[in-house]
């Protein structure tokens, strides 16, 4: 048997203080022995071979100990942690208060565990947010302007792009005019049948606007719905009361940091390069993305205690579709990572569905 009290530190930590039974803890000698053995080289002796009382006499007995301690609150602490409902998060810090043999083996063991999360009346959050869009903002309109400025666009992507010898050397910036040609002027192609028909499945010019307008309307319509989305659950995190730990705001500066990465080495640059360029250092950009790693966490928690509140889960069969779309498209991805990627993505689909039709009386 074991003995252990649970102190609340500050940012949702905690400490876990007390000792293992020495007729537990003395049950990992034997076994602390072996493995220390198995990585023993000593002439004469085969490998993992050398005789019990050789081994007493070559190891110090404090490498022995140390190791009984690493192999029995390896095993006993995920014990600690079910037996007293514990959510922890993140790798445990663990020390030694007590150390010796035959005796109760003595520990603290500090660790982050998942916030107690106080929601506000989120679905009169939502729909006071809801009430507000104006009529305006729901009846989006595609303006001629808007028409336009998308098909230059289009035509200015598939201009001739100016060779990249021509750019300055270790100019890490882009390209402000990749399209222009040698009189400075960009040389755009002309918008014709055979121009839309080379894009895609259009018929003519008529067809190709007729269809872009559709697809403008449905991105701004999409911009707008996500708008309000963020002004609702940006609303939501405000008035919650969430005692954050450091642990869970170093994970989302880590997928900041490996995102910028990625695409700075997608865009054919060194990341250290980069870094030189901006005169800043890795630790400098985590500085500055601390409140963005912050709200990415209190997004995630709000949501998911939402999700727990409402007992909103995802929809197993098109979990099952999107995890096929990803492994489809991204071979070498970890199946067990893209179904994660998928319920995520999925269940917070629908908590913001839930949300929205609060408005509409189907949410009470």
């Amino acid at each position: 048997m074991s003995k252990i009290a649970i102190k609340k530190l500050h940012k949702s930590e905690i400490e876990i203080e007390g000792e293992l039974d020495s007729e537990i803890f003395e049950s990992y000698f034997t076994k602390a022995l072996k493995k220390i053995g198995d990585t023993l080289q000593l002439d004469g002796f085969r490998k993992g071979k050398i005789p019990e009382n050789i081994l007493l006499s070559k190891i110090p007995e404090i490498n022995i100990l140390e190791e009984m301690a690493e192999m029995a609150l390896g095993e006993h602490y995920p014990k600690f942690l079910e037996n007293e409902k514990i959510d922890a998060i993140g790798r445990p810090k663990i020390s030694i208060t007590k150390l010796a043999r035959k005796n109760p083996l003595g520990f603290k063991i500090k660790t982050a565990v998942l916030p107690e999360i106080k929601l506000p009346e989120y679905k009169n959050i939502a729909k006071e947010i809801i009430s507000k869009i104006t009529d305006a903002e729901k009846n989006i309109i595609v303006s001629d302007e808007d028409l336009e400025n998308t098909i230059m666009d289009i035509r200015k992507s598939r201009a001739p792009k100016k060779h990249m010898a021509d750019s300055p050397e270790n100019d890490l910036t882009p390209n402000p005019s990749p399209y222009k040609g040698e009189g400075g002027e960009i040389d755009l192609p002309e918008l014709n049948d055979a121009f839309v028909q080379a894009m895609g499945p259009f018929k003519d010019v008529a067809d190709f606007k007729a269809k872009l307008k559709e697809n403008i309307k449905l991105e701004k319509e999409n911009q707008a719905k996500e708008k309000t989305r963020l002004k609702i659950i940006e609303k939501i995190i405000e008035e919650s009361e969430i005692d954050l730990p450091e642990i869970l705001i170093e994970v989302e500066l880590d997928k900041i940091l490996y995102k910028m990465e990625s695409d700075i080495t997608q865009m054919g640059l060194k990341f250290e390069d980069y870094l030189k360029h901006l005169n800043k250092t890795a630790a400098d950009l985590r500085k500055e993305f601390k409140n963005d790693g912050e709200k990415k966490a209190k997004f995630a928690l709000v949501l998911n205690e939402i999700a727990k509140v409402e007992k909103i889960i995802a929809d197993e069969e098109q979990v099952e579709k999107e995890v096929a779309t990803i492994l489809e498209h991204y071979k070498d991805a970890d199946p067990e990572r893209a179904r994660m990627h998928a319920e995520n993505v999925l269940t917070n689909e629908k908590i913001f569905q839930f949300l929205e039709s609060i408005n509409h009386g189907s949410g009470e």
